[in-house]
């Protein structure tokens, strides 16, 4: 899969994480849009992500520029993300 990344994603609010494949060439916006769906279907529900949703790098608590692609943000396989 060379043209997806398998990253890990930390949800502070379900107290859980999350591998999940996320495509390079999509900007952060619709990757944290995909994101919100997979985890809210992965959770039958119970996760429910408020409309000012973000991912952010979970080390730095940076957020990411949702108008930027993901292989543009230095995201790679095993990098862990923040959903906030």
């Amino acid at each position: 899969m060379s043209n997806k990344v398998l990253v890990e994603i930390l949800v502070p609010a379900a107290g859980r994480s999350y591998d999940v494949w996320i495509p390079l060439e999509s900007r952060m916006g619709e990757v944290t849009r995909m994101v919100i769906q997979a985890l809210s279907e992965l959770t039958a529900g119970e996760y429910k992500a408020s409309a000012d949703a973000v991912l952010c790098d979970s080390q730095s608590g940076s957020m990411y520029d949702v108008n930027t692609e993901i292989a543009e943000l230095g995201i790679k396989n095993g990098s862990r993300l923040m959903l906030i």
